[in-house]
């Protein structure tokens, strides 16, 4: 009983601070407290704003705990539907590289949906792949620092069969519209991604015929209404393109594909 008391306690001090969530959230800290003292800093710094996956260490995504730390982009939701749509195209065994991979957790979860795949993740952001490490490596993967390609090595030229990019998209005049959490304590590096949002897309895109296999795919996450552009830049940089989306999740992944037909993705 005193137990509930406290968790409704704590819901109506996290609600009062604008938590949307309130109840899950207090559950979710009362369950990564070990003492008391720890509980209230918790809450103290959720109050403060301080996204709850940083407090407590890791996200909940695609039905694994995958490790979040201060500083590092916290996976969203609707990024679940690249690693699905991802997953109807790789095969076990499949060379996948997580580009632009932050915390790792996309190339994570894919490895696991797979069983067994030859992964690789990399990102310019130290922070990144610290963290990265923390999800790749237990997997069997390897996770590289540096500038998207440059970052990779070159045994994997013309070798992946799955490109996955959750590359920063929010244009730069709308950064001032996230959420304080984000834009305050998510890594610029993560959110910013120049005048119209695509500017590390278009870099995504024209390096990635060449380090794609035969038959390999590039899946890039990106929003509604930057979806046809994006297309675009991937049918400029030699790839077939194809827009597939989620109305639930609100989320839009092109995919580019190293095929010689268009392929086609049923959801």
């Amino acid at each position: 009983m005193a137990n509930v008391t406290r968790r409704m306690s704590i819901a109506t001090t996290l609600r009062a601070a604008g938590c949307v969530f309130a109840d899950d959230e207090a559950r979710i800290l009362m369950d990564a407290a070990h003492t008391s003292e720890e509980l209230a800093r918790m809450v103290d710094r959720r109050v403060r704003g301080l996204p709850l996956e940083h407090i407590v260490g890791w996200v909940d995504f695609c039905g694994s705990r995958m490790a979040v730390e201060p500083g590092v982009f916290v996976p969203r939701r609707r990024t679940e539907f690249l690693v699905r749509q991802a997953s109807m195209i790789a095969k076990p065994g499949a060379v996948v590289v997580d580009l632009c991979c932050g915390s790792g957790a996309v190339g994570a979860a894919l490895s696991d949906l797979l069983g067994r795949c030859e992964l690789h993740a990399a990102d310019v952001d130290p922070a990144a792949t610290h963290c990265a490490r923390l999800n790749v490596e237990p997997r069997g993967g390897r996770v590289h620092q540096g500038d998207l390609y440059g970052a990779l090595p070159l045994e994997l030229l013309g070798k992946v069969d799955v490109l996955l990019a959750n590359a920063r998209y929010v244009p730069t005049g709308s950064i001032g519209m996230m959420p304080p959490e984000a834009r305050l304590h998510e890594p610029m590096v993560a959110l910013d991604g120049g005048a119209d949002g695509l500017v590390v897309q278009r870099r995504v895109a024209h390096g990635a015929a060449e380090w794609l296999a035969p038959g390999g795919s590039l899946l890039i996450e990106t929003s509604e209404s930057q979806a046809l552009e994006t297309a675009r830049i991937l049918e400029e940089s030699g790839l077939l393109a194809s827009v597939v989306s989620d109305g639930e999740l609100d989320a839009t992944v092109v995919l580019g594909s190293n095929r010689g037909i268009q392929q086609t993705i049923s959801f």
